[in-house]
């Protein structure tokens, strides 16, 4: 939905966001910076991350900070809802 972690900060929506999801790699800030900074408004918020670079130092470092689920690509879409559903219903 947004083309930056910089635009989907300035937006607002992280207020009612129930789930963020978000790949590792993007211009600017990535996704770890990104969680980050959720997780500094919103420490209990689901956020997923995923990635198509295997980078074990990375995954761990994403799941000892905080991240919900870490999935690679490419994942089957059927573990991808199970996660978000997973996340969303365990953060309520």
């Amino acid at each position: 939905m947004f083309s930056s972690a910089e635009e989907f900060l300035a937006s607002g929506t992280l207020a009612a966001a129930s789930c963020v999801i978000t790949d590792v790699r993007m211009p600017g800030m990535d996704g770890v910076e990104l969680q980050r900074r959720i997780k500094l408004v919103r420490p209990t918020l689901p956020v997923i991350l995923l990635s198509a670079h295997h980078n074990a130092d990375i995954r761990r470092q994403a799941i000892d900070e905080g991240a919900t689920a870490f999935l690679y690509k490419p994942f089957d879409a059927t573990d991808l809802l199970k996660t978000i559903q997973s996340a969303v219903n365990t953060a309520h």
